[in-house]
């Protein structure tokens, strides 16, 4: 290893254990699933710490800079952290560029550690509560063709599901193109200047350190955190944060999951729309009472999709579903 991890927890691994468990964990983002313990980042580097899973007490999705996560309020701009809590009381905040691989990181935590809790005590509550509020939503009885049109979907849906690659690749492009289609000039340019700015007082300040002048060292710390910040911010278009490339993976993305639906006779959404999120509020229309059939149940859900914004308030369940489906509805101006 280039280097050693520090521990964050009270059960240490062997120098031999640790080495294998590293280099065998599996990487999602900046963080790692191993065998014995989880591998966490620091601001910014990756998988510089670990913490025994017999130290971890939760394991759960922050979001920040939106109101979505957790005020139920706000769907767009959030930024994405994973937590997790160990010890007692104690907390490590991981940041993520992509809410998407935080998901990707706590789905495959369940898959290791079925019982670990994967909310807050705060979710947790919640979600009971707006699971409790949608099922009195539910019609008792369902007429025949509400019954079918439910059966078609579900249908569907187990179609789908069996797909995780392409459907979350259609989901994940489609939200990228979202985003850099709407990063203002403006913002790029400031960020440029700012780039600029920061690798000057770099440079700098390592000809002033080697001249040994005394503050020399604060023009190399302040220049590269900007460097860093800047970077991070993915606001400058680079090789893979730049709209051709994000038009070319939501294209890709869209004729992989074409492809394999094309022979799913009488599928009940385009592909472009090909996701368990979007079958499964078209299940939830037709319980509700809101629509009989599949083609009157995409319909209304569409119109629940274009209502949402950032000033609507939503559960938490709804906020990570949205998050999900509604960027691939937004890039293809919902036909």
């Amino acid at each position: 290893m280039f280097f050693t991890p520090k521990c964050l927890g009270t059960t240490t691994l062997t120098k031999e254990e640790l080495k294998e468990d590293k280099e065998k964990c599996l990487k999602v983002g900046p963080c790692g699933l191993g065998a014995k313990a989880l591998y966490l980042n620091s601001f910014f580097l990756d998988r510089v710490y670990y913490i025994s899973y017999k130290d971890i007490n939760r394991c759960f999705k922050r979001v920040a800079m939106s109101k979505g996560g957790f005020t139920g309020k706000g769907v767009f701009g959030s930024m994405p952290y994973l937590v997790v809590q160990y010890g007692t009381g104690l907390e490590k905040q991981c940041n993520f560029k992509f809410e998407e691989e935080v998901d990707m990181f706590l789905e495959e935590l369940s898959k290791i550690r079925p019982e670990m809790p994967l909310h807050s005590v705060e979710a947790e509550y919640k979600l009971r509560m707006a699971e409790e509020e949608e099922r009195k939503r539910y019609l008792k009885e369902l007429s025949p063709e509400q019954e079918n049109s439910v059966k078609v979907l579900r249908d569907a849906e187990e179609v789908v599901k069996a797909y995780p690659k392409q459907y979350t690749k259609l989901s994940v492009t489609a939200k990228q193109k979202r985003v850099i289609e709407r990063i203002s000039p403006t913002y790029q340019k400031v960020a440029l200047v700012i780039l600029m700015l920061s690798i000057a007082s770099a440079l700098f300040g390592l000809f002033a350190l080697i001249k040994g002048q005394g503050l020399a060292i604060y023009f190399v710390l302040f220049g590269f955190s900007f460097i860093f910040i800047v970077i991070s911010s993915r606001i400058l278009p680079t090789g893979r944060n730049n709209k051709a490339y994000a038009e070319k993976e939501w294209a890709d993305a869209l004729k992989d999951m074409s492809e394999t639906m094309k022979d799913t006779k009488d599928f009940p959404v385009p592909p472009q729309y090909a996701h368990p999120v979007v079958l499964e509020r078209m299940i939830r229309v037709i319980r509700e009472g809101r629509a009989d059939s599949v083609s009157d149940a995409f319909t209304i859900m569409k119109e629940d999709l274009k209502k949402l914004n950032s000033d609507v308030t939503v559960s938490q369940k709804e906020y990570d579903e949205v998050v999900q489906v509604k960027p691939m509805f937004l890039v293809m101006d919902y036909q």
